[in-house]
């Protein structure tokens, strides 16, 4: 069985961990701490905070900047369920707007009709990998007239006078927008590191600081990096030096640190990140490109422009002209080749928690049909060519079986 992503795991990675085992420091450390610094000059932003997971990092942006009950956050209807969940944790109401049928993106017309007085905070998701349009998102929040109806509740709030674009950026580390790296294109952005990502530290994410120059990053990281420690004026590391174990609590924080054993992990991948990782999922999306390209009913998905580039995190091959019925059949004939295949996502008013606070499908046309029509193929840096060429055969025999 071809696996659908399996994580890329070098004897270096194996190394890296095992010193870090080692050292005496397998909790928030030195490590996570040169993480942060390489992540920071990778996406050239002033600061990074290495967290457990993006969901948290997303869920302590929102409590940073004030947000809860009363509060309304756009979201992409298409997209995983973390990002409308933070939403609901803090209590404020994720209003979801509909997708582009290109590249299945948010819609910014969308997001304009959804803006209200109650609007804090919109969270672009960059689908596959694939950048939003953020230049127009950019614009849109600090247009006069959107400003003008904007409510301020915190101070953070105050301080940026506008609605505040928090990039889910979990799928798009390594992308590029208008020749910038993703996690430098808004206000703040959010990435994925869990083990399905490009680069992975098996659970784990990071949050990028690209604030107007008001605001101050290193104060920012400070706050929320004691919000991620339960709320402690001092990290492990810091409560090491002599005379310093004595610490308060500021807040009533979280626990979502990332561990050195994570951050191990990470350096090692982001060490050959474009050179290995970008340059082999690029070739995996020119060899699917080429081969469906002969077929008619195959929809390739939208990866470059220029303006844009992708981070080759999912090939999203859309059929053409079938039901949600007809793709799980072809779905489940796939893996009968032995062919592992996903979909992502489900939009979200498909899912009973947000069924049952009156979320409907059917006010998302766009997104249902992209959904009902894609297959997502496997993309990771070990897929063989032969590999490649079983995955292609077995969606076309599929394919063919059912059309």
């Amino acid at each position: 069985m071809i696996p659908f992503s399996p994580p890329h795991i070098s004897q270096e990675h194996i190394d890296e961990v095992v010193d870090t085992l080692k050292s005496g420091w397998i909790t928030t450390g030195p490590k996570t701490k040169l993480f942060e610094k390489k992540l920071a000059e990778y996406c050239n932003v002033s600061k990074v905070l290495a967290v457990n997971s993006a969901t948290f990092g997303l869920e302590l942006i929102l409590r940073w900047f004030g947000i809860g009950e009363g509060d309304e956050v756009i979201i992409p209807a298409y997209t995983y369920v973390a990002t409308a969940n933070v939403v609901v944790h803090t209590g404020a109401t994720p209003v979801m707007v509909d997708t582009n049928s290109d590249d299945i993106n948010i819609n910014i017309k969308a997001i304009k009709k959804a803006i209200t007085d109650k609007t804090k905070v919109i969270i672009p998701v960059d689908i596959a990998g694939y950048p939003v349009d953020y230049d127009e998102i950019n614009d849109l929040v600090k247009r006069k007239d959107i400003k003008k109806i904007f409510k301020a509740n915190s101070n953070n709030q105050k301080k940026l006078e506008r609605i505040l674009i928090l990039s889910d950026a979990a799928h798009s580390f390594g992308a590029n927008y208008q020749g910038k790296k993703s996690g430098s294109l808004t206000d703040i952005s959010v990435f994925s590191f869990h083990a399905v990502k490009n680069l992975t530290t098996a659970e784990g994410g990071a949050i990028t600081l690209n604030l107007p120059d008001n605001f101050n990053p290193e104060e920012i990281y400070k706050y929320l990096n004691m919000y991620s420690l339960h709320g402690q004026s001092k990290d492990a590391l810091a409560k090491t030096q002599i005379g310093n174990w004595r610490y308060d609590v500021l807040e009533a924080g979280y626990k979502g640190n990332m561990t050195d054993i994570q951050a191990a992990l990470g350096l090692v991948s982001l060490k050959y990140y474009d050179n290995e990782n970008l340059k082999r999922r690029k070739e995996i999306f020119k060899f699917y490109d080429e081969k469906f390209s002969t077929y008619d009913w195959a929809e390739s998905p939208l990866y470059k422009s220029n303006r844009k580039e992708s981070s080759y995190h999912l090939y999203l091959l859309r059929i053409k002209n079938i039901n949600e019925t007809t793709r799980d059949q072809i779905i489940d004939d796939i893996f009968k080749s032995e062919v592992s295949v996903n979909v992502h996502f489900q939009p979200l008013p498909m899912l009973t928690v947000y069924k049952n606070r009156g979320y409907k499908i059917d006010d998302f046309p766009v997104s249902f049909d992209n959904y009902s029509r894609l297959i997502t193929l496997p993309v990771y840096q070990d897929l063989s060519d032969n590999d490649l060429k079983k995955i292609v055969e077995a969606v076309v025999k599929s394919v063919k079986k059912f059309i």
